[in-house]
């Protein structure tokens, strides 16, 4: 039986790398389409590189040129017009189409724990989860309409090693470290789930192939849910460090930094607990494994290892002295 025949449109980030890692090492003839490699991951080994800019539809055609796969994953779609072209250009070319979309699209606020996958999509705070919503109504009207072989998946907090969760990132851990109080959204309380990229990779690469997936949406996440006091002290223990934590109001801390107000407003604001018995019913190995104690430690590791990566924001690291004068 030849090997399935995988096409990955950006296969090298956060979510992806560790499914592109596992995808070869159970056989699947990999492809992944990138402009470059990561400057902070390590290639993939054993799949075939072609270089082509995911977010660019033409870029994409030109890349993979007459070849057909057994299933494509778009990692890099964004918008329901990306979502298009890739039904035009896939239609009749794959049996599974696999798009990324995102749990931050399930309705916000949220009226119902825990959140299944018939949980209505809504977020009108967040422009980038709406634009998610948009793509997968394209998609699940072509797999309607012509039989187009979508499946989506809606990963949530999904992290690896060169990632931290909370509000400030590594700013937030060097402020740890010199003994400055650190910024916790809300009366910290609320509950979130992290999930290691590993972890993730097991029920994706799972779906692959799978002709049940198709027609269908799935999230992928932990089962394990933490308050955003427990993330922070979760995080200040790997650091070797104890933190004190300020609680702010969500919408003053998006205020005073307007960028990260629609992931907080419309997203981490929200206590969040996920059921996940629908892909576990199609991958029944399937059970995330790395409590984010022992990913906490993965993360300060990579950090601490290379002074160039423990950047701090000095403009951020200001702000957060202005919220925490206000409002401590």
């Amino acid at each position: 039986m030849s090997a399935l025949r995988v096409l990955f449109i950006g296969g090298n980030g956060i979510i992806s790398s560790a499914s592109s890692a596992l995808a070869v090492e159970r056989g699947y003839d990999l492809t992944l389409l990138n402009r470059g490699q990561s400057s902070t991951r390590p290639p993939i080994e054993g799949a075939r590189h072609v270089t082509g800019d995911a977010t660019d539809p033409s870029s994409i055609a030109d890349a993979i040129g007459g070849e057909d796969f057994d299933v494509v994953v778009n990692f890099r779609s964004f918008t329901p017009e990306q979502a298009r072209a890739d039904v035009q250009l896939f239609s009749g070319r794959t049996a599974q189409y696999v798009y990324i979309s995102s749990a931050s699209a399930y309705q916000k606020p949220v009226a119902r724990l825990p959140i299944t996958e018939s949980t209505p999509l809504r977020n009108p705070y967040w422009q980038y989860s709406r634009d998610k919503i948009a793509s997968e109504d394209v998609l699940t009207a072509a797999y309607r309409d012509s039989g187009f072989p979508a499946t989506i998946v809606r990963p949530s907090h999904t992290y690896d090693r060169t990632s931290i969760p909370i509000v400030g990132d590594w700013t937030a851990i060097d402020r740890m470290r010199r003994g400055k109080p650190v910024v916790v959204p809300g009366d910290g309380t609320s509950l979130w789930t992290l999930t290691h990229t590993r972890d993730f990779a097991v029920a994706f690469v799972g779906l692959l192939g799978n002709e049940r997936a198709v027609g269908e949406a799935f999230h992928i996440t932990s089962d394990e849910a933490l308050t955003w006091n427990q993330i922070t002290h979760i995080l200040a223990s790997a650091a070797g460090v104890q933190a004190e934590l300020v609680h702010i109001a969500s919408d003053a801390i998006a205020r005073e930094l307007p960028d990260l107000g629609p992931g907080l407003v419309g997203d981490k604001a929200n206590s969040v607990i996920f059921d996940n018995s629908k892909v576990k019913s199609l991958v029944p190995e399937y059970t995330a494994t790395i409590p984010y104690w022992k990913g906490a430690r993965e993360v300060l590791e990579w950090f601490d290892a290379d002074e160039s990566r423990r950047v701090v924001d000095h403009e951020l690291d200001a702000a957060f002295d202005r919220l925490v004068e206000r409002h401590a």
